[in-house]
């Protein structure tokens, strides 16, 4: 394992970063106005195609330029009159959920920026938990939800406040944030998503130093939720996927994720709870198919890190990864969206933590680079084309191979790769809907990187310790 940042080992894949747009940022480096210039590029072709009618995006485009101007050593960042706008665009997005999003990823940029932010915007932030309704989530999984919006935006918003050092705000004489958000886990019916999105929560929990509301003396709510999963077979409340995926893969996210949750809590005790679930998960790894292990691999690897018994369950780690990585080989990353579409910034991501980049090669990139207009074969892989670019736009930056998706390439007529994708966006992003916030996130996520390569972690992660590995 490479040395993770305590930030990277909590929040460690793709999917928290791009689809909940928590953790943006990590693994900073030098400002470098080639990067930047790709960016507020790609938001220049994006405003041909969406208006500032959507505001989300409008948002994403300001707060970019807000931290392209601050990383750049050669500029003179009016912080204020650049804030203005951001502002403006958080307040006009209609979504309550996705207003409170953009609102936590300012103060999370501002934090990691070391910037003030204005006195007053965190307590709107906080506020806005209250108007995030029920089942309010359109998709494939509608009704399964419950509160499970509002409880990954609670994750969001005590992040957010810790990373300023305003933790103490959750916890009052008037109103306990924290006991109402794991109030909430009861109330998301559906195991799968009671379980990743609680994992999240958890984690949070302990890293603001709260595990004291987790553990009482009426109640476990680590228990609770093992018990829970444990009867996903007799609730039969599956969620649905957008590929065809095996009967295991919904039992083996939430326990993955909820692995680095105990592994935040310091309690090992968990880990032999009604069963031996190191053992079970295991055994769900060796289920699920090839390209579902693609998914997993990465939770599974730094999970175990965090747990301290990554050399016991995989003494030949090498040829773990060697065989995980190497799956590139058979996958088509242009096959769809989801399974295959994700699964190569999966491999990037599980390569490089392992420090196995080696494992890489010019036609691994050229495979993921090249595959996008294969998505043009379905009206579903079209719509949702921002979800695997925008992942792969997040792992080819962070091993600094994000110019493959900015430079001309002869697969796209001599446009580059973003600049197709773009290009091919529905009317102001109608079609595509919340998946283009995922490439937003991805976008403000690079320019965030760029603040330096020796910038610290806040003083929330800096201080944190792993009690178990």
């Amino acid at each position: 394992m490479i040395e993770l940042s305590n930030e990277s080992r909590m929040i460690a894949t793709p999917w928290s970063r791009m689809v909940r747009g928590i953790g943006l940022g990590q693994y900073p480096v030098d400002y470098d106005p080639v990067a930047a210039e790709w960016v507020r590029r790609t938001f220049d072709q994006l405003s041909r195609r969406v208006s500032p009618a959507n505001s989300y995006t409008l948002f994403a485009r300001h707060l970019s330029e807000l931290i392209l101007q601050v990383n750049d050593p050669n500029a003179f960042a009016d912080v204020n009159a650049l804030l203005d706008p951001v502002l403006a665009a958080v307040r006009a997005e209609q979504n309550p959920y996705y207003r409170l999003m953009a609102g936590c990823i300012l103060l999370d940029s501002f934090a990691k920026l070391q910037l003030d932010v204005p006195a007053d915007f965190p307590a709107e932030v906080l506020a806005g938990l209250d108007a995030i309704e029920p089942n309010a989530i359109k998709d494939e999984n509608s009704g399964r939800h419950g509160e499970y919006e509002r409880l990954s935006a609670c994750t969001a918003v005590f992040l957010a406040l810790g990373q300023l050092g305003l933790a103490d705000r959750l916890v009052t004489a008037e109103r306990n944030y924290i006991v109402e958000a794991l109030g909430l886990l009861e109330q998301i019916p559906a195991p799968f998503f009671r379980g990743r999105g609680g994992s999240m929560l958890l984690s949070v929990c302990y890293l603001l130093g709260y595990g004291e509301y987790v553990r009482t003396a009426e109640r476990d709510h680590v228990e609770e939720l093992l018990e829970y999963l444990d009867r996903a077979d007799e609730l039969e409340l599956e969620p649905s996927f957008p590929s065809a995926m095996s009967a295991l893969f919904p039992r083996i996210y939430p326990l993955v994720t909820l692995m680095n949750a105990i592994a935040m809590s310091g309690r090992a005790e968990y880990l032999t709870y009604r069963k031996d679930r190191l053992a079970e998960l295991r055994w769900l790894m060796g289920g699920i198919t090839d390209t579902e292990r693609t998914h997993m691999g990465l939770y599974y690897i730094v999970a175990l890190h965090n747990l301290g018994r990554l050399d016991e369950q995989l003494p030949d780690l090498n040829g773990f990864v060697d065989s995980l990585v190497g799956q590139w080989k058979e996958i088509d990353p242009g096959e769809d969206y989801f399974l295959r579409g994700i699964s190569y910034p999966y491999l990037i991501s599980t390569a490089m933590v392992t420090g196995r980049l080696d494992l890489l090669t010019e036609e691994t990139f050229d495979r993921l680079a090249d595959a996008y207009p294969d998505l043009e074969r379905a009206d579903a892989d079209r719509d949702n084309r921002p979800y695997p670019v925008s992942y792969a736009l997040n792992m080819l930056g962070e091993i600094g191979e994000a110019g493959r998706l900015f430079r001309p390439r002869l697969r796209y007529d001599g446009r580059a790769p973003l600049q197709w994708v773009i290009e091919r966006v529905s009317e102001d992003g109608v079609r595509e809907g919340n998946r283009l916030y995922m490439l937003d996130h991805s976008l403000i996520s690079y320019a965030l990187r760029l603040r330096g390569a020796n910038a610290p972690e806040s003083e929330l992660f800096r201080d944190w310790k792993w009690q178990l590995a």
